[in-house]
């Protein structure tokens, strides 16, 4: 199962899913970042694998460089932000709900609140 979704801040593409996890690529355009957001139902686990930026993770920023990992708890409020080139990393999402319909935004750029 495999498929791409355009987003305002670049792309994501599911390349493999189980019954409780997911994993995608995900790609965030130069000086693009998804909304501060938070999930009650899933964790999940990213790796850089090209570019550079922030991953913020609760309170703490984290430098984005290929093979920085970052773990999201359930709950936690987290964001991935491009710097100068696509930030491109692996998700890995484990939980009951694995799709838009768990995803808390804290803000969005793009009106999806």
């Amino acid at each position: 199962m495999t498929y791409r979704e355009e987003r305002p801040w670049g792309w994501f593409e599911t390349i493999y899913q189980g019954p409780h996890y997911l994993v995608k690529v995900l790609a965030v355009s130069p000086n693009q970042r998804l909304s501060l957001q938070r999930h009650e139902y899933r964790e999940e686990h990213w790796t850089v694998v090209g570019g550079t930026g922030v991953i913020t993770v609760g309170d703490q920023e984290i430098p984005a460089a290929p093979g920085v990992t970052a773990h999201i708890p359930k709950g936690e409020v987290h964001r991935l932000e491009a710097g100068e080139s696509e930030l491109m990393l692996v998700e890995v999402q484990r939980g009951s709900r694995l799709y838009e319909d768990d995803i808390v935004r804290l803000d969005d750029d793009y009106g999806r609140k």
